[in-house]
């Protein structure tokens, strides 16, 4: 069972800005552990605390390496495009093709308080771009042309009512769950 409920879409805590973490601590790795059962519960590759109810600047990921955590991270550098179906775990069941830059450079701390710098492409760069939207409290909707956002907000709005059920996401294969390991 997994140790949080994640928060869907409606629910205003997912449109606050996260606060910076001042003190890295027993209790921070702890939630870390905890976000890391949720997100492979979920199954997800991502998962940021706001998802959680948690208004720190925190994001936990797995893209098959193993899970990671990174603790106040910014996106320094961007390049590229790369268009990919993305979907959201506060947005459950539904996907859209987003455009993202295709590389990004992020830093930030590990749970140890040491600083971290990652270079990452595709499938990683998306997943930290997707999260650091959600430390911004910008949701996958926000990310979506005029017409298609509204088609997506109409579709979530119906689902909400009851009046159809979401198709499956397209297929990411989803990592198996591992042990929390550092960059």
């Amino acid at each position: 069972m997994a140790a949080y409920d994640i928060r869907v879409i409606g629910d205003p805590v997912l449109r606050q800005e996260a606060k910076l973490i001042t003190d890295i601590d027993g209790k921070l790795v702890r939630l870390v552990e905890d976000m890391v059962e949720t997100m492979y519960a979920a199954p997800g590759i991502g998962l940021a605390a706001p998802q959680v109810g948690v208004q720190k600047r925190l994001f936990v990921w797995d893209i098959g390496m193993g899970p990671l955590a990174i603790v106040n991270p910014e996106i320094i550098e961007s390049d590229g495009e790369w268009t990919f179906e993305e979907g959201c775990l506060s947005i459950p069941g539904l996907s859209w093709e987003v455009v993202r830059p295709k590389l990004v450079h992020i830093v930030g701390r590990d749970l140890d308080g040491n600083e971290i710098s990652i270079e990452a492409d595709e499938l990683e760069a998306r997943c930290f771009q997707h999260e650091m939207d959600h430390l911004d409290g910008t949701l996958l909707t926000e990310r979506l042309d005029d017409d298609t956002r509204k088609a997506a907000l109409k579709t979530i709005r119906d689902l909400r009512l009851g009046q159809s059920a979401p198709a499956a996401p397209a297929g990411l294969s989803l990592p198996e769950k591992k042990e929390l390991r550092l960059p």
